[in-house]
């Protein structure tokens, strides 16, 4: 049974998945580790947890980037679950709420090898923006964007 949960950055499982992402983020960021790091380290109240069959096995969160801007952040899938759809899911979620919380853009910055991750956003509708905030001139950092008009009813 597969279920979506929405929560915020104490929950235990959303910790335990962030840890392991963490680990995962050191090979992809290699000597920037650190540089990134900061950036996560940081208590998000919109954290959405996917489950399947009671185990967290992916996660997802967002916080205000401005006024009217989402930041999408810790997205992450346990690699024995990638491929099947739940990313996807958990963006459906993230889209949803912050739709709810009145947001009209949605921005995220992954890493230029994260060539799945690219395309998966592409899919769903984002597109290249201009490395944004603390990004400005990283050149291993790939921005983002999605006007919430173009999210189509889940």
């Amino acid at each position: 049974m597969i279920s979506l949960i929405r929560t915020n950055s104490n929950h235990p499982d959303f910790q335990k998945l962030s840890a392991i992402f963490d680990e995962y983020l050191v090979d992809i960021d290699g000597d920037e580790k650190d540089f990134f790091a900061q950036f996560n380290q940081i208590y998000i109240n919109q954290v959405v947890l996917f489950y399947e069959n009671d185990s967290a096995v992916g996660c997802g969160a967002f916080k205000q980037y401005e006024d009217s801007v989402a930041e999408l952040k810790r997205m992450f899938v346990l690699p024995d679950f990638r491929g099947k759809g739940v990313a996807n899911k958990i963006i459906q979620e993230l889209e949803l709420w912050i739709s709810e919380e009145k947001y009209t853009t949605i921005i995220l910055e992954t890493a230029t090898k994260l060539l799945p991750a690219i395309a998966l956003y592409s899919k769903l509708g984002y597109s290249k923006f201009p490395n944004y905030g603390a990004y400005q001139n990283v050149e291993s950092s790939y921005c983002m964007q999605k006007n919430l008009s173009e999210i189509k009813n889940h």
